[in-house]
């Protein structure tokens, strides 16, 4: 088999495939290095890891790849992070940053964390390293672009910073009015270094080389069968058969209520299609849409609190990264009806015609358009806007009123939210002139 290069935010992965002939796999996690040893890797390398929200690779997973004579690489992330502890138990350890945590000159994971985009998204970075930033900032002193005053204070400014805000205009913001930030500003585009990247490059150019060593650095450390080793094993080694025993349960008490079974394979269906839709124009939901599913998700589920959020994970078996899945396909449904809106309307009559409602909708749209249209209803004082809108979300559908009601608009099928307001006044002043405010 190939090696298994474990990327993310440090490099695309169009850029490893450049490299190296590998199976490229997510940022690492705990599990990750045992379960891809069944496959019997050429050598894993490690770049990125995850470091918080789900546990972070182990180092005896590594030992234990290394045991089985798998030549196991580190560098840039959270790989030259395993590679500096691991070294004299045979991890090989590529690049500057690989060399100065073995050396002590960093010793903060936070020197290589960054904040990320989901999975979905391509893990695209969106914040800077600090790593790169001392990098960048020694790069500028040595070209003259920096004094080295205003370099040191640069550093202990973005060190300052939690590793999710250090972005450099975040940093120069602080900065500005100190002596030669105007120049390194105007510098910083075309001479900033990314440190990370440059090391994943060296590590996957050396793999290349290389290939398969025949000897692998140090003296392997057999991996004693602890009892969280071989917990850990067991899950491991477990989650497929069990996992589809499970859901294979799930699937067959939903299917003894037939009528909700077809409804929700018709969604399943309809979130396969979309995937592959987007999938095919390469219309990948970005950063604004998924929070925008995840805020509404929350508030239909009543998650207002984070860990509220992380309970109800736990208790439905999905990780973040699954959690970032769900989103990325809700998103994705949405985006294939809003390109198809106006497609849908003659199909959407048909399902009417097929389940018996369209009648009784035809004739209670008639009634309303004589109505509205009436010189009562008209003459009389206007529905205000926000009156409109609390009677329609709170009285008739008992939930709160959208925060994006022009997203909200969208997903019915309408125009914009001025065109939603016309919907619901219309239906407000029918209404009132029905004998029925509550419109039930």
């Amino acid at each position: 088999m190939t090696a298994v290069i474990f990327v993310g935010p440090t490099l695309p992965a169009k850029e490893v495939a450049q490299h190296l002939d590998a199976s490229i796999l997510p940022p690492v996690r705990q599990g990750d290095v045992y379960r891809a040893v069944q496959a019997a890797p050429s050598a894993i390398g490690i770049i990125d890891g995850f470091f918080e929200g789900v546990p972070s690779v182990w180092h005896k997973e590594i030992l234990w790849a290394i045991e089985q004579g798998i030549p196991v690489y580190g560098s840039a992330s959270m790989g030259a992070l395993r590679a500096a502890e691991l070294a004299d138990f045979g991890m090989i350890g590529v690049g500057r940053i690989f060399q100065d945590y073995l050396d002590g000159t960093l010793q903060d994971d936070d020197e290589v964390a960054v904040l990320h985009s989901p999975a979905e998204l391509g893990f695209q970075p969106l914040s800077e390293p600090m790593v790169s930033i001392r990098a960048t900032v020694e790069r500028a002193v040595e070209a003259g672009v920096l004094p080295a005053e205003t370099a040191e204070v640069l550093l202990q400014t973005a060190k300052a910073m939690h590793y999710h805000d250090r972005e450099w205009k975040a940093i120069c913001d602080v900065m500005d009015g100190q002596a030669g930030m105007s120049d390194f500003s105007d510098w910083l585009p075309e001479g900033r270094i990314d440190a990370k990247a440059d090391d994943a490059r060296e590590m996957l150019s050396r793999m290349a080389q290389q290939g398969a060593p025949s000897h692998i650095n140090g003296t392997p450390v057999r991996v004693e069968p602890t009892l969280a080793w071989r917990e850990l094993r067991a899950r491991v080694d477990g989650e497929p058969a069990a996992g589809q025993a499970v859901d294979h349960g799930i699937l067959n008490e939903l299917r003894l209520t037939p009528e909700r079974y077809a409804h929700l394979r018709d969604r399943a269906l309809l979130g396969l299609l979309a995937g592959e839709d987007a999938q095919r124009h390469d219309r990948q939901p970005d950063r604004d849409a998924l929070v925008q599913q995840m805020s509404a998700h929350r508030a239909d589920a009543g998650l207002p609190r984070h860990a509220d959020l992380m309970r109800w994970l736990e208790a439905n078996g999905l990780s973040p990264q699954d959690y970032e899945a769900l989103l990325a396909s809700r998103a994705s449904i949405q985006s294939a009806i809003s390109a198809r809106a106006d497609a849908l309307n003659a199909p959407l009559l048909t399902e009417l015609r097929k389940c018996g409602e369209y009648t009784d909708l035809r004739d209670r749209a008639a009634r309303k358009a004589r109505a509205v249209t009436d010189p009562g209803p008209k003459n009389g004082p206007s529905a205000d806007r926000l009156q409109v809108l609390l009677w329609y979300f709170e009285t008739r559908l008992d939930q709160t009123v959208p925060d994006d009601l022009e997203s909200y608009a969208v997903s019915l099928g309408l125009a914009g939210r001025d065109a939603f307001y016309e919907l619901i006044e219309a239906e407000f002043l029918f209404c009132q002139s029905d004998g029925d405010p509550t419109g039930s």
